[in-house]
């Protein structure tokens, strides 16, 4: 895992999800004015050399370690679910906890939208393409991701893509509801109000973690990316930072 540091302040801890990887914040580079900004690049994702398999459970500890003595943590999608799972790992050094879109499907099962996508997950990894641009394309309608691809990928694009065919499916995922409470963390669970799949695992984590909500629409999947976005997050983290007993993690 590579780390990116940027600015100066108390620190926030970036975690990408499937694709791309610190690509993913580049809207959020303007909070390293104010913050710093610590953006993760996850095992296999560009530059670093390629791994044979992707897994939530392998990149969580990691990304506790990260966490230090201290720091807030984002998460998207991919990247959300191994935030949710290191912060189980490590509650006391995580300052806050925000999620964006995590399909931490498990948790909605018996919901018709969350059901439909665990199933069309699976089919895309059973019967999908397997040339690694078509599994991408798949791959995006399946989340309705926003993003348009380039004639030629670039690099970066090009090994997100082939990393998709070797990623555990997060459905598989299962969320420690336990010692995510007991942390006593606050939590912002954002989505883009465009898919129910989505919507169903963030009413979850909202019910479940008494955390505060956010809807962004207007990027779909990539809800970092949507108006109003890094003024909402830093709402929250600024009323993270005035918690009595919260002292300051700085950089």
């Amino acid at each position: 895992m590579h780390v990116e540091r940027l600015g100066s302040g108390p620190r926030i801890v970036l975690v990408h999800g499937s694709v791309t990887g610190p690509e993913t914040w580049a809207r959020q580079r303007p909070l390293a004015e104010r913050w710093t900004l610590e953006l993760v690049t996850r095992p296999g994702f560009w530059p670093l050399p390629p791994v044979g398999r992707v897994d939530f459970e392998a990149d969580a500890p990691l990304v506790a370690a990260q966490l230090g003595e201290g720091a807030h943590l984002v998460g998207h999608s991919y990247g959300g679910v191994i935030s949710l799972l290191a912060a189980a790992r490590r509650p006391e050094a995580v300052r806050s906890l925000t999620v964006v879109e995590p399909p931490a499907l498990d948790v909605a099962r018996g919901d018709p939208a969350a059901d439909a996508m665990i199933a069309r997950v699976q089919e895309l990894a059973a019967t999908g393409a397997r040339e690694p641009r078509a599994y991408l394309e798949l791959f995006l309608r399946t989340v309705g991701s926003s993003v348009q691809l380039p004639e030629e990928l670039p690099p970066f694009l090009q090994r997100g893509a082939e990393l998709l065919l070797v990623e555990r499916g997060v459905h598989e995922a299962r969320i420690p509801f336990g010692p995510l409470r007991a942390g006593a963390f606050p939590v912002l669970v954002v989505s883009g109000g465009h898919a129910p799949a989505f919507d169903a695992v963030c009413d979850v984590l909202e019910r479940e973690l008494g955390a505060d909500r956010a809807v962004l629409p207007g990027a779909g999947h990539t809800a970092q990316r949507a108006p109003g976005f890094n003024e909402a997050l830093e709402r929250f983290l600024l009323a993270a930072e005035r918690r009595p007993g919260r002292d300051v993690a700085g950089g």
